[in-house]
């Protein structure tokens, strides 16, 4: 058995429980920018068991510009329709009942942004829109900016998970927002999953090893030379990143050196000649 094959099957004994329901991937694959030639590829090589799909890629009945995604998304797949276009809680209400009726079932991401510019999100219209669709059976993921206060308020309004940024949308920034993010880590109870901004493999094992749950991953992936190998690395960093969690990352010194080996101990002997003089006679003695 390989070292990859070894993180892969690990992780079957550390589900992801969101809702009730357990994966065994921790890698939330968003398709916003996949071609339908290429979402079946990506699907497969990330090993992700949950996939975002904007409602319009559902209701758009297969044109060349959209296609319908469900054509291209495998049974075993849980669907996470997202609201994106939302501006206010309403919205993003009534598009999430839109996808139920679609046969997208009851997870879905919440997104309300106003903000054109930054596409930041709307943290007061997404506690609003969750509390509606919690009460309503919805398994809610909100997009969030992350703030304590806030995704207090989003579990407490029965958000399944909390999803914070790590920089704005499309960015490939990577983990800007990393203190925030590592204060809802210690603080929430619900599973933390990292959403937007993420641009590297590298990155997201970074986010796991901080103990996020999860790493929702599109630009990055689908803007790479070769998506499906893109998809794959990033596969191998979440897995590896939550294994190093799991594992206990070893304690970081705040200034100076420790030796790795016990035997580099006689440095610090004062018995033992300077490390010139004794280079000297060892090489008088040779």
């Amino acid at each position: 058995m390989d070292a990859t094959t070894e993180i892969s099957t690990s992780t079957t004994a550390d589900p992801l429980i969101v809702g009730g329901h357990e994966f065994t991937s921790r890698f939330i694959l968003g398709s916003g920018k996949f071609g339908l030639d290429l979402v079946q590829a990506a699907i497969e090589q990330a090993g992700a068991q949950i996939i975002t799909m904007a409602v319009r890629r559902a209701a758009g009945g297969g044109d060349a510009a959209t296609g319908n995604i469900l054509d291209a998304v495998p049974d075993s797949i849980t669907l996470l329709p997202n609201t994106s276009g939302a501006r206010t809680a309403a919205e993003a209400v009534r598009i999430a009942r839109l996808a139920r009726e679609l046969g997208c079932g009851d997870f879905v991401k919440i997104e309300v942004i106003r903000d054109s510019r930054y596409l930041l999100p709307d943290n007061a219209a997404t506690v609003e829109a969750t509390e509606v669709l919690a009460a309503e059976g919805f398994v809610v993921l909100p997009y969030m900016f992350p703030d304590l206060t806030v995704a207090r308020d989003l579990v407490a309004a029965g958000a399944a998970a909390v999803m914070p940024l790590a920089a704005p949308i499309g960015s490939n920034k990577g983990l800007s927002t990393r203190d925030f993010i590592e204060i809802l880590v210690d603080e929430i109870d619900v599973p933390v999953i990292v959403d937007a901004g993420i641009g590297r493999p590298s990155q997201a094992c970074e986010a796991m090893e901080m103990g996020v749950d999860a790493i929702m991953a599109n630009t990055a992936i689908a803007t790479a030379g070769d998506i499906p190998a893109m998809a794959a690395a990033f596969r191998w960093a979440i897995d590896a990143g939550r294994a190093a969690y799991l594992a206990g990352p070893g304690r970081v010194l705040q200034r100076g050196a420790a030796a790795s080996s016990p035997l580099t101990g006689f440095l610090d002997d004062p018995h033992q000649p300077a490390s010139a003089e004794r280079a000297a006679t060892d090489h008088g003695s040779l």
